[in-house]
């Protein structure tokens, strides 16, 4: 399992029970996380009195935020020389997920050692944590989601971040209307990563379903490669589905036509104060051999 255990502004605190207890810069929040099966105290109990805010699940589904004491609409939490901005949102998420930082160095790396101009694109952005990664980097980006909520978030982080005036394009589109437009364009890609949810809906209500349209989406991304493509990264936390799976269709697409490394890991965050981890789902990768 690769770690994200980089983070000076992020951490885990502890972990019970469905729950697990962060502190994003000065805010401590409590959520839950479905892998957190083990029983190690009543949380909320434990750190009584330090906690802002707890999202609590309903019954009937979805849930909402409870804050504890003052918190902040959002805050800015930095990662190395990245900036992002943090919310509490529906459904328990902030905007974030810190574990990402594993991708976010290999990508700074891999760009930053190509020593060429290198065109990145990512699909299901969200609010854009691989998008500021790669301008950092110095890579050009098209940054593609359905949401125009989450694409008006990355603006915001890629702007914290002091990168606006790099080359970057911003999408709200479905991703596979818009792959296949970049394919009848002809236009070309050295990078390629996407985040897909399990299900999800475009932004016409397009119908996702990561078990049937998953493989033919990485069909037809192959197409937009570069002759020299420098990463293909997928990052899923779809549950059910083994680490394999996805490097097979890794090999079975791009690995057909370049040469490279194909591998699969899961990726976690490290609990403070203990010697547990937390897993946080599954990056498959193509990487060049440069």
């Amino acid at each position: 399992m690769k770690l994200a255990n980089e983070w000076k502004e992020y951490q885990i605190i502890d972990a019970s029970c469905g729950n697990k207890l962060e502190k994003w810069n000065n805010v401590t929040l409590l959520r839950p996380d479905p892998q957190i099966i083990w029983d190690h105290g009543d949380l909320l109990a434990k750190y009584n009195g330090n906690i802002n805010a707890q999202y609590i699940r309903s019954k009937s589904g979805g849930g909402h935020w409870e804050n504890l004491k003052a918190t902040p609409a959002s805050w800015i939490v930095n990662y190395k020389n990245l900036k992002f901005n943090i919310k509490q949102m529906g459904f328990k998420h902030t905007g974030l997920f810190p574990e990402q930082a594993v991708n976010w160095d290999f990508m700074i790396d891999k760009i930053k050692r190509s020593k060429r101009d290198i065109k990145v694109l990512n699909l299901f952005a969200y609010t854009g944590g691989a998008s500021v990664a790669c301008l950092y980097a110095g890579a050009s980006v098209v940054h593609v989601d359905s949401s125009r909520g989450m694409v008006d978030w990355a603006k915001e982080n890629v702007k914290l971040s002091g990168l606006e005036d790099k080359s970057i394009r911003y999408i709200v589109d479905d991703v596979i209307k818009f792959v296949k437009r970049e394919i009848r364009r002809g236009n070309k890609y050295d990078a390629i990563i996407m985040d897909p949810p399990s299900y999800g809906r475009g932004a016409n209500g397009e119908v996702w379903d990561i078990e049937t349209d998953l493989f033919p989406l990485v069909e037809l991304c192959v197409e937009l490669l570069s002759d020299h493509p420098l990463f293909f990264i997928i990052n899923t936390y779809t549950t059910g589905l083994s680490q394999e799976v996805f490097t097979n269709i890794l090999k079975l697409t791009v690995g057909k036509k370049y040469e490279g490394n194909i591998y699969s890991e899961e990726i976690g965050l490290p609990i403070e104060n203990s010697n547990l981890v937390l897993p946080c789902g599954i990056c498959s990768r193509y990487e060049s051999y440069e």
